[in-house]
C-alpha cells in the first residue's frame, strides 16, 4: 500500500475495523477492531493510485471494473466504516478540505445547469434504461420513490401503497378536481388517484420509456379518459390545476431552478389548489452531489437542504402548509431493492451486463447507507396559495389515510370473493 493512502486511513478509521488487502497481497487492518469489519480488496495497482487522488469517484469506479472487490461487508459494511468515522476525519488536511469543499459549492452551480434540452439528456441516462430493470427490483406498481413504513415489518408492495394513501390524504382531493404529476414516473401514482378519487390526471414526463410504460397502463386498465400522460417539460405547460403533485423529480431541477420551478408552480396552482412535492432532501446544510452519483446516475441532480427550498417557495407567493420529515423510510426502501435486485442479479446482466450490475450495486447500498447513518431524508412539502384551503390541524391526513386502507381492503376483499366463486 502506498505511504498516503496508509496515511489517510489511519487517521480516517479510528472506530470499528476495516481490512484492505493491497495489489501486492498484503493485508493490513485499521480502526479500533471493534464491530465487523470491512474488507476491500485493491486488486491493481492504478486503482490504488486513484483511489489516493480521489476516493469518491475512483472506489466505486475500480468496484464497476472489477478492480476492486469488497469480500467482507459488501458495499453496506464499508459506507457503514467510513460513516461511522467521517467526523474524525476533520483533522485531515483541513486546510485542503476546506479548499476543496469551497470549489464543489463554487462549481455546483455549472454542473446544474438544467436547461430544457440538457434535462431531458439527463434523464435519458437514468429513466430510459429498461422497464424489465425496474421490474426486478421495484414493487408491482413501479413506485421508484421513497416507500412509507409505518410498520416496519410491512412488505415493500404495502409500503408503497402507504405512500400513495398518505400523499393522497395530504392531497385533499375531490371527484372531478384537475391534477398535474410532475415528473409521474411509470404512471402508478397517477394511475392510482384517477381510479381511487375520479380526478382528471395529466402526468408529464421527459423519459420517452416512462411515457410508453405510463400510456399502456391507463388503456389497459380503462383509465385513458381519466389520466393522460405527455412527454412535456413543466416549464412548457400553460394550463391551471387544483391539485400538483410531485414525487421523486424535484432532486433533478437543480439548485438554479428552484425559482423558476415554484414560479411554475404558482402560475399553473388554481387559486384554491393545493400541491404535495415529496423529494430526497439533507438535514444537514447546503452540500454537493457525490462525483459518482453526479457522472454515473444522476448527471444535473442535486439534494437540497430544507434552507434552500423554502426561501424559493416564499418567494414565489406560495405558502408552506405542512412539512413533513421522512426519516430511515428510503433506507428501508433501498434495503428492500437491494435484496431484490440481488435476487435477480443474472436477469439483470441479461439485460445489461456485468459492469452495470456492480454500479447499480454500489449505487443502492451507498444510498440507503447515505440515509441510514448520514444526513438523507426525505421532504414531504405540502403547498398552498391561500391560508384557509386546508382544514386548521393535521388530524384530516390520518383520517384519510384510514378511509383510504378500509376501502381498498374492503375492495380487495370482494376482488378475492369473486375469484373463489
Amino acid at each position: 500500500m502506498n505511504i498516503l493512502l496508509r496515511h489517510v486511513l489511519e487517521r480516517l478509521v479510528r472506530q470499528g475495523s476495516l481490512l484492505v488487502t493491497s495489489p501486492n497481497g498484503a493485508t493490513d487492518q485499521f480502526g479500533d477492531g471493534t464491530g465487523v469489519p470491512a474488507h476491500i480488496h485493491i486488486k491493481t495497482a492504478r486503482a490504488e493510485r486513484a483511489i489516493t487522488i480521489d476516493p469518491m469517484l475512483a472506489l466505486p469506479e475500480a468496484y464497476m471494473s472489477g478492480e476492486v472487490d469488497l469480500p467482507g461487508g459488501g458495499v453496506l459494511g464499508l459506507m457503514r466504516i467510513v460513516f461511522q468515522n467521517i467526523g474524525d476525519a476533520a483533522g485531515i488536511d483541513t486546510a485542503w478540505t476546506r479548499a476543496l469543499d469551497k470549489a464543489r459549492h463554487t462549481f455546483r452551480r455549472f454542473q446544474q445547469i438544467n436547461t430544457t434540452q440538457r434535462s431531458r439528456r439527463n434523464v435519458e441516462v437514468h429513466y430510459d434504461l429498461s422497464v424489465d430493470l425496474y421490474r426486478l427490483f421495484l414493487d408491482d406498481d413501479l413506485q421508484y420513490s421513497c416507500a412509507y413504513f409505518p410498520r416496519l415489518e410491512m412488505t415493500l408492495d404495502e409500503a408503497q401503497s402507504a405512500k400513495k394513501r398518505h400523499i393522497a390524504a395530504k392531497l385533499q382531493l375531490e371527484p372531478g378536481l384537475r391534477l398535474l404529476d410532475i415528473g409521474c414516473g411509470w404512471g402508478g401514482l397517477g394511475l392510482y388517484l384517477a381510479s381511487s378519487f375520479k380526478v382528471d390526471v395529466l402526468g408529464v414526463t421527459l423519459s420517452g420509456e416512462q411515457h410508453a410504460v405510463a400510456t399502456e397502463r391507463a388503456l389497459s386498465e380503462g383509465l385513458a379518459g381519466r389520466a393522460r400522460f405527455e412527454i412535456k417539460d413543466y416549464r412548457e405547460l400553460g394550463d391551471r390545476f387544483d391539485r400538483i403533485v410531485s414525487v421523486g423529480m424535484f432532486e433533478h431541477v437543480g439548485v438554479n431552478h428552484y425559482k423558476t420551478f415554484f414560479n411554475t408552480c404558482a402560475r399553473l396552482l388554481n387559486r384554491d389548489g393545493v400541491m404535495l412535492l415529496h423529494t430526497v432532501g439533507r438535514s444537514g446544510p447546503p452540500s454537493v452531489t457525490s462525483a459518482f452519483v453526479r457522472k454515473h446516475i444522476f448527471p444535473g441532480g442535486y439534494v437540497p437542504a430544507l434552507s434552500e427550498v423554502l426561501p424559493a417557495i416564499e418567494k414565489a407567493g406560495l405558502i408552506v402548509t405542512d412539512v413533513e420529515i421522512l426519516r430511515l423510510h428510503y433506507a428501508e426502501t433501498l434495503k428492500h431493492w437491494g435484496k431484490r435486485f440481488a435476487a435477480n442479479r443474472d436477469k439483470a446482466r441479461a439485460v445489461y451486463d456485468e459492469r452495470f450490475c456492480r454500479m447499480w450495486e454500489f449505487y443502492l447500498a451507498a444510498s440507503e447507507a447515505s440515509f441510514r447513518w448520514q444526513d438523507l431524508v426525505v421532504f414531504q412539502i405540502q403547498i398552498a396559495r391561500k391560508n384557509d384551503t386546508l382544514p386548521m390541524t393535521r388530524d384530516y391526513i390520518a383520517d384519510g389515510e384510514k378511509l383510504l386502507g378500509l376501502h381498498e381492503m374492503a375492495h380487495s376483499g370482494q376482488g378475492q370473493r369473486a375469484a373463489g366463486s
